[in-house]
């Protein structure tokens, strides 16, 4: 059998050197790249609000980055700063989370515990708190533009090269 495999293997992978994972093993959650445990851990935008982002929603971050060239009041400025600390907050609390179930994952195999149903449960657990981060993101850029008017949306939209809407 050994042999078989390895001829399955050679032949798979002829010419093409070490398996494409080779070397991520001792990461600390295998799924994840140190970049990616990283934009968790810190709530960053990981592009999940490119649905909202990318159709005229301004994000609250590049908006106050933009705040000169948008002409925000001080009023707009404190409300989307205030919705900035309020998401982030949440960001950072869900990626936490789904740092957590990734570990426990990874966990399971480690341990050679995983079994379908295992693997099943885990995997509603952290889809469901990536859908509640994904919805973190696209909710704040939904308030964000709550707070702008038509015409500074369309100098964001313009200022990030996205087509007027």
């Amino acid at each position: 059998m050994a042999a078989l495999s390895g001829c399955a293997a050679t032949s798979e992978h002829a010419g093409h050197g070490a398996a494409p994972y080779a070397g991520q093993q001792s990461r600390d959650i295998k799924a994840l790249s140190a970049d990616e445990a990283r934009g968790y851990a810190e709530g960053a935008g990981m592009g999940f609000a490119k649905a909202a982002e990318l159709n005229g929603y301004p994000g609250p971050m590049h908006a106050l980055e933009n705040a000169d060239a948008l002409g925000l009041t001080p009023e707009q400025k404190r409300a989307i700063e205030s919705l900035m600390r309020a998401h982030k907050t949440e960001a950072r609390e869900l990626g936490a989370e789904a740092l957590r179930l990734e570990r426990e994952l990874d966990t399971l195999f480690a341990s050679h515990r995983a079994t379908a149903a295992t693997v099943d449960a885990k995997l509603a657990e952290i889809a469901t708190v990536q859908a509640r981060l994904r919805a973190s993101h696209l909710k704040a850029h939904i308030a964000t533009t709550a707070l702008l008017t038509p015409e500074q949306v369309d100098r964001y939209n313009r200022s990030r090269g996205y087509a007027s809407h």
